[in-house]
C-alpha cells in the first residue's frame, strides 16, 4: 500500500508542476527529428556538437522556469507527505538548476532539500533506474519503500527499471499505460485524497 511508502520520487514537469514543456517545439527547434527522445539523440552526436545542443536545451528550459506553476493538490500532497515523515525528491531528465528553479516559482522548493533533486548532469536520464537508486541510497530506503510518481511513460518505466511502486498522475485517458503502472490518479488531488482516506 502507498501508505507504507517512506521514500517518495516525483516527475517535475507535468506532474507537481503544471504541463508547460512543448517537446515537439523544442525538437524542431533544435533541429531533432520528430518523435526522437531529445537527449538520446544529443548523445549520438560528436561530443562538441553534443556540449553546444545540451547547452542551447538549457537555455530553452530555463525560459520557461519563472513561469513555472504547481499543479492543482502539489502543496497539499507534499505537506502532508511532510507531516508524516516521508522522504520526497525530484528526478526529472531538466537540469538540477532549471528543476530548483522551477520550484522555486511554483513555491514547492520549501518540501525538497537541494541534494534531493537529482537532473540530468547527476544521474543518467529516466528511464534508467540510477536516480532512484541514487535517492534510495540517500535516504537508506529500499526499493520495496519506494515510490516514483509521474505523468508519462518515462517516468513509470524508470520506477520499473529501479523495481519502485509506479504512480500514474494524468487526466488523459489516452495516455494510459496499465503494464508499468500500480496506481492511477487522474490528479495529485485524487492521489493526496487516497492516501488521506488510508
Amino acid at each position: 500500500m502507498l501508505t507504507r511508502c517512506t521514500c517518495w520520487v516525483f516527475d517535475l514537469d507535468g506532474t507537481l508542476t503544471v504541463h508547460q514543456h512543448d517537446f515537439d517545439a523544442i525538437r524542431a527547434a533544435l533541429g531533432i527529428p520528430p518523435g526522437r527522445l531529445i537527449l538520446e539523440y544529443i548523445d549520438t552526436l560528436p561530443r562538441a556538437r553534443a556540449a553546444q545542443m545540451h547547452e542551447r536545451l538549457a537555455a530553452l528550459e530555463s525560459e520557461l522556469c519563472a513561469s513555472a506553476q504547481a499543479a492543482p493538490g502539489a502543496d497539499a500532497l507534499l505537506a502532508l507527505l511532510r507531516e508524516h515523515g516521508r522522504h520526497c525528491g525530484i528526478l526529472t531528465r531538466s537540469t538540477r538548476g532549471n528543476a530548483l528553479a522551477t520550484l522555486a516559482a511554483a513555491g514547492l522548493d520549501g518540501y525538497f532539500a537541494p541534494g534531493n533533486v537529482l537532473g540530468r548532469d547527476d544521474a543518467l536520464p529516466k528511464p534508467a533506474a540510477d536516480g532512484i537508486e541514487h535517492l534510495l541510497e540517500r535516504w537508506g530506503g529500499a526499493p520495496g519503500q519506494g515510490v516514483m510518481v509521474g505523468d508519462f511513460r518515462l517516468d513509470l518505466e524508470t520506477g520499473r527499471h529501479a523495481g519502485v511502486t509506479t504512480v500514474h498522475v494524468n487526466a488523459d485517458a489516452s495516455q494510459q499505460w496499465p503494464e508499468l503502472t500500480d496506481y492511477r490518479f487522474a490528479t495529485l488531488g485524487e492521489l493526496h485524497a487516497a492516501l488521506s482516506a488510508s
